[in-house]
């Protein structure tokens, strides 16, 4: 008998179900509310840690999106000096800037990888408990596949994120902070001058020291954005069946983008809302950046026909 690798048991089983997937009260590409059927599945319990991918990276070697040169026929236009191993990490302006330019918080940090989140001089040390950072989207992908697990598609996380609470605003209730008590880790202040941490705070947090949701997950809202399978569209579709929701590669033009779910540290009330299980984003297959990370799910085999 083989034995079952021990990342396999810290997994929650989530019942396959149907449910109101979307909202029709935030952001357009959230909309339209659809009823979405997913079949029973495991997922992890937590965002995978940095810990977790040292492991995975020290047993095969492999090396990360953000470690590698840009090869220049994906940046046509690109300037040679930018083509280097890095990533982009947020970086607070010194005073009020256009919301409309993310240019202004986001910077391309030579040498930022997950092994150093802020960049070039600045070691991971200390962070084995938080969500790794700076994984492209193949580099999630190859962490699951070492584990013998899949990335979870967007219906199967938002499922997941809600923990029984079909039609709640958050993954907890319809209260953001109920009784005053931070159940994610999100800005607090006004993006992005002023972060004032009052959920104890300033970037990633360690995982699972805020409260699970029903099903018993970790940081399914905040601490960082999670990949999922789906491309991106800018609507949601018809009603639907797991698997579902933008199952194929949309044309167009630039990097193709993937539905990343959940919020991160830096979703804050003036800006981004999207600390709720309804939002989604886009985010290009290429980068990580320094809030988004991920977690896996296991689908039962299927059975003779």
């Amino acid at each position: 008998m083989c034995a079952v690798p021990a990342s396999h048991f810290d997994m929650a089983s989530i019942p396959g179900g149907t449910f109101r997937m979307g909202s029709d009260r935030h952001y357009p590409e959230e909309a339209p509310v659809h009823r979405v059927t997913v079949a029973p599945f495991r997922i992890d319990r937590t965002p995978v840690t940095t810990g977790q991918f040292r492991r995975f990276v020290e047993a095969t070697g492999y090396v990360t999106v953000a470690e590698q040169i840009p090869d220049a026929r994906d940046y046509p236009g690109a300037l040679p000096h930018m083509l280097k191993p890095g990533s982009l990490v947020f970086t607070p302006p010194r005073h009020r800037v256009d919301l409309r330019d993310w240019s202004q918080w986001w910077r391309y940090e030579f040498g930022a990888n997950w092994r150093r989140p802020l960049g070039r001089g600045r070691s991971n040390k200390g962070l084995d408990d938080h969500p790794v950072v700076h994984v492209a989207y193949a580099d999630a992908e190859a962490y699951a596949a070492w584990t013998g697990k899949e990335l979870p598609t967007e219906a199967e996380w938002e499922y997941a994120a809600r923990g029984g609470l079909d039609d709640a605003e958050f993954a907890w209730g319809d209260e953001f902070t109920p009784g005053g008590r931070h159940m994610a880790n999100t800005w607090q202040g006004e993006f992005p001058l002023e972060n004032l941490a009052t959920d104890g705070y300033t970037r990633t947090s360690p995982i699972a020291v805020f409260p699970r949701n029903g099903y018993g997950l970790y940081d399914m809202i905040g601490n960082v954005w999670e990949w999922t399978t789906d491309w991106f569209l800018p609507r949601h579709g018809a009603e639907a069946s797991y698997p579902c929701c933008g199952s194929e590669n949309p044309v167009g033009t630039g990097i193709p983008r993937k539905v990343v779910k959940g919020g991160s540290h830096l979703c804050a009330p003036n800006y981004c809302r999207r600390y709720r299980p309804a939002a989604r984003h886009a985010q290009p297959i290429d980068s990580g950046m320094s809030h988004v990370g991920f977690r896996c799910v296991i689908r039962p085999a299927a059975g003779p026909r």
